[in-house]
């Protein structure tokens, strides 16, 4: 592995961070969390104008700029810096590697262009709080999860030659109030060809209610959706036996994506802890000369640092077909909740306001525990995976 960055991928940092400094900042970011959709619109179409975001690690045959996992990866570590809401991983990270994986050419042609131009927003429903299993982040995802033939989840029935008909709920769908797309894993064949496939919904179809919910983390914003006997279009072709592959391959992708986002936030929350404590002074003397202090703070630059590392390595070995995502995400997720949790503390009383920031960050890192974690599954899975706690029989 090259530790070293390409010119190419240290400007797409450097242009995305400047962008943001300019348009989310703390005020920019709070009255955009308020609004319906969550995120700034305006935003949205210059991060995907100016930048070409969204549509970053999608081919050029498709309208994309055809850089790798790595490039988002860095793209995401800088939007977590800033927190910026944004329908970027819902859209670019979860929901446009299935399409370009599993959909037709018909439908790559269709919807992969206009993703990749930030005039179509997409979200991915999996039924009830099995996100992470779908994903195989912390189990293996057998398809139970999409309703096991029984009441629960979704079900999908054929109508027609072609056509598809879905009935359910699902919820903490990230984006899916707003979302124009929605891929909706449901559970189709009854008992004799049982099987869970994904479905293409259009977000203003017939029957659809999708309202959105109160969640943790204001910057994630999330809804609950109902499907009353909607239509719905078969993502690829009905034999094939790929998705909950292809499932798996994303979630290892968003896993690595969402280490550089945590470990951005980490970094930010770190660096203005840092800059607080060389102001604030106390028995005449700025409270970050404390040695207290000092070793509180080098103990969560470590951290970082670690974390930073691991989210490299992460997004770098999707390349290599190695599976190292949920691992760097566990020690991301516990970078970025030390960081936010020192940075409350050491803030003192202007920490613990709804008025400062601090509290953004420490919403962030739990907010992502729940939804994508917790960390000590996460890493109880990888360490299954790599047959860690095995008995072996030992010769003596």
């Amino acid at each position: 592995m090259d530790a070293s960055f390409t010119a190419e991928q240290d400007e797409i940092r450097r242009t995305l961070r400047e962008l943001l400094q300019k348009r989310c900042g703390s005020q920019e970011l709070r009255t955009a969390v308020d609004t319906p959709a969550g995120h700034d619109p305006a935003l949205w179409t210059a991060l995907a104008r100016q930048l070409g975001l969204p549509g970053l690690a999608l081919p050029e045959a498709y309208g994309g700029v055809g850089c790798t996992a790595t490039e988002l990866a860095l793209a995401a570590e800088e939007t977590g810096r800033f927190l910026a809401p944004s329908p970027l991983l819902a859209t670019a990270v979860l929901a446009a590697p299935l399409v370009l994986a599993l959909g037709t050419e018909a439908q790559r042609a269709r919807l992969l262009p206009r993703i990749a131009a930030g005039s179509l927003t997409a979200a991915l429903a999996v039924p009830g709080t099995a996100l992470t299993t779908a994903l195989t982040l912390t189990g293996l995802n057998g398809g139970e999860w999409a309703g096991g033939g029984r009441a629960g989840g979704v079900q999908a029935r054929p109508v027609g030659d072609s056509g598809w008909r879905l009935y359910g709920q699902v919820a903490q769908v990230l984006d899916g109030h707003s979302a124009e797309l929605l891929l909706v894993a449901a559970h189709a064949g009854g008992f004799a060809r049982s099987r869970t496939l994904l479905f293409l919904v259009a977000g203003d179809a017939d029957g659809l209610v999708r309202v959105r919910q109160t969640s943790l983390d204001a910057t994630r914003p999330r809804a609950r959706i109902e499907l009353r006997d909607v239509e719905g279009e078969l993502l690829g072709d009905d034999d094939s036996p790929h998705v909950l592959r292809e499932l798996s391959a994303a979630g290892d992708i968003a896993a690595a994506v969402l280490a550089a986002e945590a470990v951005g936030a980490a970094d930010r929350a770190l660096e203005r802890t840092v800059q607080y404590v060389r102001q604030r002074e106390q028995f005449g003397r700025a409270i970050g000369s404390f040695q207290a202090v000092k070793h509180r703070l080098a103990d969560v630059y470590v951290q970082v640092q670690a974390a930073k590392s691991a989210a490299y390595y992460a997004a770098w070995a999707i390349g290599q077909e190695e599976r190292v995502g949920g691992l760097a995400l566990a020690q991301a997720l516990e970078a970025l909740r030390i960081a936010a949790a020192e940075g409350i503390q050491l803030h003192g009383g202007i920490g613990f306001t709804w008025e400062h920031d601090a509290h953004l960050y420490f919403k962030r890192a739990a907010g992502d525990e729940l939804l994508f974690g917790p960390v000590h599954r996460l890493r109880a899975y990888a360490a299954e995976g790599a047959h860690l706690f095995e008995n072996r029989e030992v010769t003596v």
